[in-house]
């Protein structure tokens, strides 16, 4: 009989009945699970330089472990050996001495608090480790596609031995730690896909060769971690289903497979269903890729192998897993980035409160900020990584109650009117629309997915609503409204204005505003110079390109995406020249006339750009009724673009901070 850790029983809630599928138990090995929810282990630099586990660590993990209402929750994946040739983050919780397991002891406790699986991950991080050291470990030395990531030096057999028992060790002081699930990582580059994978396999001896002998590490490694584990533990790991490695010639989709049934056959009890790595040269996670693109996989999976399988990657909605597991075609939904934007999503969904999820945007910050050596944080969810800091996470009820008016109902508006409103005050909000959502009213209709980020939004307006928020929409707020109303407290969070072109020519009928051109209402000859070379530039000329326009973005910006995080900016450099955008950064338009328009270099080089159209992205603060506001005494904030032009996760990350502070 399987062992059971907690009682759970959905059959009253109402998500148990919109998603039964999502909500029904399954066995993994000897282990019960009551749902079929798992936070997959997600790396977050919250540890200590030297390895060891924070408050911070702990207080994230036990959010998730809230979220997922007794499924699974993982830790991130611990790095191994001493050296730290396989630790692949500098905030990445180490495992290589019995030193650690106390600290790893308290994030089991934290999970378990929530009566949730308590879940551990060995990951050396092999071609994309050794972050603090000169060189990694691999199978081969091939050399890195990715310049940020160290050279490779060979392992002898010696070395894989080594290699294969400090797996062993670290998963005994998991167990001894108190986690109840085990999971090996072979994923997007890691070690052990470095031994898979023809890519960067290139041995002669027993660890090389076909796939039988690219995978003997791996199958010595699970067989000896389930021996360890015993047979109340599963011992699962996750693997490549498509590498996406064919211009380097990776492996086949039938030697992956066949991964698949080797692992099963060393006694893996189930498979974590991955693909693409970190030098794959196709997008994956991004929200350039439809939601639902990759489940097809988990099905291919399923055939394959008997044990459960799991899978993430662009579900980031509870239907789509649920209907995939009714039809047998999934195991498990895995959830990583989405309960990084919102930690009690599945809590939320089982509760019936889905209106309250805060959706993650595929953006990617969170992976930017890791290969960038910085904490984790996120677009859209201030309270990531500060959730160890009370006043933060929950921030206390005002002491004294004041009545704010807030001027603009775009993100930042409505982030700060819905936190400022929980605590206490009486919020107004003021828009001369006479709709909510500011530019994202616009944005949203750029191509490659951005329409995801109007369920920013979404939220906002659901928790705005609850909070008791009172909206004033088609009201435009002038000098005398401000003295007639005499607030306690004013935020400015009018968004930006557009810049002017200097230079003669510069009032030429030629020139139209971005947010005219996004919503259709301007015309727009053949030939556009888009003036403005940030996102929102970017997303007007390709929102253009799509319609067939001959597009040239030009910005004073040294690289085209200044405001876009690298980990998606990318995305849209390869979608520019795909549709044909001319780009020229670090320039000024310096004359506008008949023809075009006359460019100038940073250098003093001049050409001329003909052009039928200019559209005028370029964003400047926005400095009326500051002088208003001031003069008449009140307290005043200004945030999100009015303040300084950014981008969507400065303005709810603004409101969020300045309606905590209030």
């Amino acid at each position: 009989m399987a062992k059971t850790l907690f009682e759970w029983d959905y059959s009253e809630y109402p998500g148990a009945k919109s998603y039964p599928h999502l909500f029904k138990p399954i066995e993994l090995g000897n282990l019960y699970v009551p749902n079929r929810i798992k936070y997959a282990a997600t790396e977050e630099n919250l540890n200590g330089l030297d390895g060891l586990i924070t408050d911070s660590g702990v207080e994230y993990m036990r959010q998730r472990a809230r979220g997922v209402v007794g499924g699974l929750c993982f830790m991130q994946g611990v790095f191994m050996d001493e050296a730290g040739k396989g630790q692949g983050y500098v905030g990445q919780a180490a495992a290589w001495d019995d030193k650690f397991i106390p600290g790893l002891a308290r994030i089991a406790d934290a999970i378990h608090g929530e009566k949730a699986i308590a879940g551990f991950q060995l990951m050396d991080c092999g071609r994309v480790g050794a972050v603090e050291v000169e060189a990694g470990h691999g199978p081969s030395t091939v050399p890195q596609r990715l310049r940020i990531f160290k050279p490779m030096v060979e392992m002898t057999s010696a070395e894989i031995k080594e290699m294969i028992q400090q797996h062993v060790d670290a998963a005994r002081r998991g167990i001894e730690a108190g986690f109840d699930a085990m999971e090996i990582s072979g994923i997007v580059g890691y070690l052990i896909s470095n031994f898979i994978s023809s890519y960067t396999n290139r041995r002669t001896d027993e660890y090389g060769g076909d796939i039988r002998g690219r995978m003997k590490a791996v199958v010595e490694i699970i067989q000896a971690v389930k021996a360890v584990c015993g047979p109340d533990i599963p011992v699962g790991i996750r693997l490549c289903s498509e590498e996406l490695l064919d211009d380097v010639r990776g492996n086949t989709l039938e030697e992956s497979m066949e991964t698949y049934k080797m692992a099963e056959e060393a006694g893996a009890d189930y498979i974590s269903c991955t693909l693409g790595w970190q030098e794959s040269i196709y997008p994956v996670i991004s929200r350039d890729i439809p939601m639902g693109n990759w489940v097809h996989l988990a099905k291919r999976a399923k055939e394959h192998v008997k044990i459960p399988i799991q899978m993430a990657y662009r579900m980031f909605k509870p239907d789509l897993p649920n209907e995939k597991i009714g039809a047998n075609e999934l195991d498990f939904w895995e959830i990583c980035r989405s309960m990084i934007a919102d930690p009690l999503m599945p809590k939320k969904v089982l509760e019936g409160r889905e209106e309250e999820v805060r959706h993650c945007v595929a953006c990617n910050l969170c992976l930017a900020r890791l290969f960038r050596d910085a904490p984790m944080t996120c677009y859209i969810n201030p309270v990531c990584a500060h959730e160890a800091n009370p006043e933060f996470a929950d921030p206390a009820a005002a002491e004294e109650e004041k009545e704010i008016m807030i001027v603009g109902a775009g993100p930042a508006g409505l982030e700060c009117a819905a936190i400022a409103a929980r605590r206490g005050h009486e919020v107004h909000v003021y828009d001369k629309r006479d709709v909510i959502g500011g530019t994202l009213n616009e944005a949203k209709n750029a191509p490659y997915g951005d329409d995801e980020l109007w369920t920013c939004i979404e939220y906002q307006q659901v928790m705005c609503e609850k909070a008791g928020v009172t909206f004033h929409l088609g009201t435009e707020v002038t000098a005398e409204l401000i003295e007639e109303k005499m607030p306690d407290s004013v935020v400015l969070a009018t968004g930006p204005v557009y810049s002017k072109i200097e230079g003669s020519g510069g009032d030429s009928a030629k020139l139209v505003n971005l947010l005219d051109v996004m919503t259709g209402k301007a015309e727009v000859g053949e030939k556009v110079i888009v003036w403005g070379n940030r996102k929102p530039g970017i997303g007007c000329a390709l929102h253009l390109a799509k319609q067939g326009k001959k597009v040239t973005l030009v910005g004073k910006d040294k690289t085209a995406g200044f405001d876009v995080n690298p980990s998606f900016k990318w995305r849209y450099m390869i979608y520019m020249r795909q549709n044909g955008i001319v780009i020229y950064n670090d320039v000024d338009i310096e004359e506008i006339n008949d023809e075009g328009i006359v460019v100038k270099s940073f250098d003093g080089y001049r050409w001329p750009v003909n052009c039928d159209t200019i559209v005028v992205s370029q964003r400047e603060p926005n400095e009326s009724l500051k002088k208003v506001v001031q003069s008449e005494g009140i307290e005043l904030f200004v945030i999100g673009d009015a303040l300084i032009p950014r981008n969507l996760s400065s303005a709810v990350h603004d409101g969020y901070r300045i309606g905590m502070r209030i």
